[in-house]
C-alpha cells in the first residue's frame, strides 16, 4: 500500500511559500504572450518574489525583462486576444438587427431544430452588447440591453443584473463577472444539421458581426444522431458557461464501494438477559460468540477503485470493534418504502438568538453540532450518555494502561454535561463536520480557516489556513484522516489531519464553492458552486472527472447514494436532482419544495431520499422506484424524470422551524434538525 505522504508529494501547494509553476519546453516557449504577461502580474500584484524568480528562471527572463510589452488604453489591456476580439469598426445600429433578425430565423424554424438554436441567443446577446460597449458605443449598448434582456431565461436574469453595471469600457477591465467571460467560452451542444443551417443563414443574411462572436466567443460542440427534445434542453441548461461538451464526462469512473476489511471478531450479547436456574440465581454467563454476519466476506465490486489507488489509514482494533457494532446495529434496521415509512425524530433549536447557521449529526447519531453568527460552536448529546473530557494529565499517569476498560477509565465523570461550548473562531461559524471515530470536528467560517478539534480534549487542535475568503462547507471523508473545504475564493481544497497545507486544489469553479461531499469509497470528492454547475473530483490526481449541468440557481446540499452510484444535488432553485455519475447524466428532476433545499440524506439503504429547506419542510422521495424505472428505459432520451408527484411519498411541514439538517440513524429512524424562527425575524 502507498505510504501516507504519496498524495502529498504529488502536490504543487498554493501558498506564497511553496507556488511553484513550471513551464514545459516547447518550439514556440512554454506559453503565449499574454498568458506569460499574466501570471507575472498576478505573482508582482500578490508579492510572490520567490516563486517570481524561480518562474522567471524556468522561463528564461533577465532580471530588468518584464515579458511582452502591453499596450493599455483607457485601463484596458489590449493585448488580450478576448478583448480585441471585441474590436469592430461597424455600424452601432446593425446589431439591433442583426439580433432580431437571429431571433426571427430560430422562431420560424422547425420544432426540430427550434429547441437547439435558441441556446444560442443568450451568449450573443452578452457578447454583442460587451461589443458595443467595448467601442464606445455606450447610448446604443444600453438601448439594446434593454430592449432585449427581458426575453432571457430566468435563470441568466441575474448574470444579466451583473452585467448591467458595465456600462464604460473602462468597467470591462475590473468587473469580475467580465474576468469569466474573457477567459471561458460558452459552450453549446448542437444538432450538426442545426448548425448548418445557422452557418448557411448567417452567410446568407451576411451577419459577419454575428459570424465573428460565433466563431471568437462560443464553442460550438456538435453531434450527430437525434435532436434533444425541449424537456431534455431545458433540463441540462442553467450553468454560467452552457452546457458541456459530451468528451468531458467519458472518462471512466470507479464509483464502486472498497472492499469491507473481514472483521472476524467476538462480541457480547448485551441484549440478553442473564438466565436464572431453579434457585433463582444466575447461570454463567455464556461465552461470547462470533457472529456469523461478521464473518461474511464482502465481495468484490467490479467499479470499485483498487484498494492502493490512494492511502487511507489502517483499521485500529477500536475502529473494527466500532464497524462490528454498526454491522449488528444494520440488522435491526427497517426497510423503508411507500407503505413502510421511516418515523421522524426533529430537534428543534430553540432561543436561538445569535442566528444559527448550520447544523451536522454525527454518523452513529450520537450527538449534534452546531454552528453560531457569534463565532460560537456548540455540540449537544443526542443520547442518555453526557459528554465527558479526558481527566488531567496527573490522574492519567496512575490508570493501569494494560485494563481492558481503559478507554472507559480515562474519561472524567466530573465534566459530564449534556452540551459544550466551543470557541475559537472569529466570523460565523458555516459548516461543521464529524469524523467517523468521532474524536474530532472539523469547522469553517468567514474568517477564512479550517479548524480541527479534539473532541476528547474539547479545545482546538490546528488551525488550517489556506483559503482566501470564507469558507462555506465542509466534509470528513468516512474511512478517517482526509476532510475537504468549500470556498468563497472558488475552490475546493483536500486536507489531512496530520498536514497543515492542502493536499489537493480543486479550481474551475466560475463562482464560490457553496458544499462539498466525500463520494463513499473516499476516492472523489464533488462540489457544488453558485456558477450552478456540480463538479466531480478524482482525490488520486485532482482532476476533474465530471462537470453536471442542470441547476438553474446555487447548488446548496449534496449526497450519495449507499451504493456510490448516484448523486442527489438541491439547492436555491429549489429542485432536486439525481445524477447517474457513471456517464454524468440526469436521471430525474424532482420539484416539491418552494424554497432554498438545505439538506439531502438517503436512507441506510437507499430506497428513499429525504429532502429539507428554508420553506420549513421535510419530504420523502421514492428513489428506489426512480432507478428502477430508469433502468427499464431504453436510453438518456426516454429516462429523464420529471414527474416528481408519483415519487413523493411523504410531506412533512414544521411551524416556524428551517430544515437544515436531515440525517438518518443506522436503523433508518430519520433524525431532522433546524433553528425556530419567529415570524417577526
Amino acid at each position: 500500500m502507498a505510504t501516507s505522504e504519496d498524495v502529498c508529494n504529488e502536490v504543487v501547494k498554493n501558498s506564497p511559500e511553496n507556488c511553484v509553476v513550471k513551464l514545459e519546453a516547447t518550439e514556440n516557449k512554454g506559453s503565449e504572450p499574454s498568458d506569460l504577461q499574466q501570471i507575472l502580474e498576478f505573482l508582482q500584484k500578490n508579492n510572490y518574489k520567490e516563486t517570481l524568480e524561480l518562474f522567471k528562471k524556468e522561463a528564461r527572463l533577465t532580471e530588468n525583462d518584464q515579458g511582452p510589452e502591453v499596450k493599455v488604453e483607457n485601463g484596458c489591456c489590449e493585448n488580450s486576444n478576448s478583448l480585441v476580439s471585441y474590436t469592430s469598426d461597424s455600424d452601432p445600429s446593425i446589431y439591433d438587427d442583426a439580433y432580431l433578425s437571429l431571433r426571427t430565423f430560430i422562431e420560424t424554424s422547425s420544432d426540430m431544430h427550434r429547441c437547439e438554436l435558441s441556446c444560442i441567443l443568450y451568449p450573443v446577446f452578452v457578447h454583442m452588447y460587451l461589443e458595443l460597449v467595448f467601442n464606445g458605443h455606450e447610448k446604443k449598448a444600453k438601448e439594446f440591453f434593454e430592449r432585449f434582456r427581458s426575453s432571457q431565461e430566468e435563470y441568466y436574469q441575474q448574470d444579466i443584473q451583473n452585467l448591467s453595471f458595465v456600462t464604460k469600457v473602462e468597467h470591462i477591465a475590473h468587473s469580475p463577472i467580465l474576468e469569466e467571460y474573457r477567459g471561458n467560452k460558452f459552450t453549446i451542444r448542437m444538432l450538426r444539421d442545426s448548425y448548418n443551417r445557422l452557418k448557411r443563414f448567417m452567410k446568407e443574411k451576411s451577419l459577419n458581426s454575428l459570424m465573428s462572436i460565433v466563431d471568437d466567443h462560443l464553442i460550438v460542440d456538435v453531434f450527430d444522431g437525434a435532436p434533444r427534445s425541449k424537456q431534455q434542453l431545458d433540463g441540462a441548461s442553467g450553468a454560467m458557461f452552457g452546457d458541456v461538451a459530451k468528451e468531458v464526462n467519458k472518462g471512466k469512473i470507479f464509483y464502486g464501494l472498497l472492499k469491507e476489511p473481514d472483521i472476524c471478531i467476538q462480541l457480547d450479547e448485551d441484549d440478553e438477559e442473564p438466565m436464572q436456574n431453579e434457585d433463582g440465581k444466575s447461570s454463567k454467563k455464556r461465552k461470547p460468540k462470533r457472529d456469523p454476519l461478521l464473518m461474511k466476506k464482502s465481495k468484490n465490486d467490479p467499479n470499485a477503485p483498487p484498494l492502493n489507488r490512494i492511502p487511507l489509514p489502517e483499521l485500529k482494533d477500536i475502529d473494527k470493534i466500532e464497524k462490528a457494532k454498526a454491522y449488528r446495529e444494520a440488522t435491526k434496521r427497517v426497510n423503508l418504502g411507500p407503505d413502510n415509512l421511516p418515523s421522524i425524530c426533529f430537534h428543534t433549536i430553540l432561543n436561538s438568538h445569535q442566528g444559527v447557521s448550520s447544523v451536522e449529526i454525527s454518523e452513529d447519531s450520537s450527538m449534534l453540532a452546531s454552528g453560531f453568527a457569534d463565532s460560537e460552536i456548540r455540540v449537544w448529546s443526542l443520547t442518555r450518555n453526557k459528554l465527558r473530557s479526558i481527566k488531567p494529565p496527573n490522574e492519567l499517569e496512575l490508570i493501569d494502561k494494560e485494563c481492558d476498560d481503559v478507554a472507559e477509565r480515562i474519561m472524567d465523570d466530573r465534566t459530564a454535561c449534556d452540551s459544550i461550548r466551543l470557541h475559537g473562531h472569529c466570523g460565523p461559524v458555516y459548516s461543521t463536520a464529524f469524523s467517523q471515530d468521532r474524536n474530532h470536528l472539523i469547522s469553517g467560517s468567514e474568517d477564512g480557516t479550517v479548524r480541527l478539534w479534539s473532541l476528547q480534549t474539547w479545545t482546538n487542535t490546528v488551525a488550517y489556513k489556506g483559503h482566501l475568503f470564507p469558507v462555506w462547507d465542509v466534509s470528513f471523508c468516512a474511512h478517517g484522516r482526509y476532510f475537504a473545504s468549500a470556498s468563497n475564493d472558488r475552490t475546493a481544497r483536500l486536507w489531512a489531519t496530520d498536514h497543515i497545507q492542502p493536499l489537493r486544489i480543486f479550481s474551475g469553479h466560475l463562482a464560490d464553492v457553496d458544499c462539498v461531499c466525500f463520494h463513499p469509497n473516499s476516492n472523489y470528492v464533488v462540489t457544488g458552486s453558485t456558477d450552478r454547475t456540480v463538479r466531480l473530483w478524482d482525490i488520486h490526481n485532482g482532476s476533474c472527472v465530471r462537470i453536471m449541468t442542470g441547476h438553474k440557481g446555487s447548488v446548496h446540499s449534496l449526497t450519495f447514494s449507499p451504493d456510490g452510484k448516484y448523486l442527489a444535488s438541491a439547492g436555491s432553485d429549489k429542485e432536486i436532482i439525481l445524477w447517474d455519475i457513471s456517464n454524468g447524466e440526469m436521471v430525474a428532476n424532482l420539484k416539491g419544495h418552494r424554497d432554498t433545499v438545505y439538506s439531502l440524506a438517503f436512507s441506510r439503504e437507499g430506497s428513499i431520499l429525504a429532502s429539507g429547506g428554508r420553506d420549513n419542510c421535510v419530504k420523502l422521495w421514492n428513489v428506489s422506484k426512480i432507478f428502477a424505472d430508469q433502468d427499464s428505459e431504453m436510453g438518456y432520451s426516454s429516462s429523464l424524470i420529471t414527474d416528481s408527484k408519483q415519487y413523493e411519498i411523504g410531506s412533512y411541514p414544521t411551524k416556524q422551524t428551517i430544515v437544515l439538517s436531515v440525517h438518518f440513524t443506522r436503523r433508518n429512524l430519520l433524525y431532522a434538525s433546524g433553528p425556530f424562527v419567529r415570524a417577526d425575524q
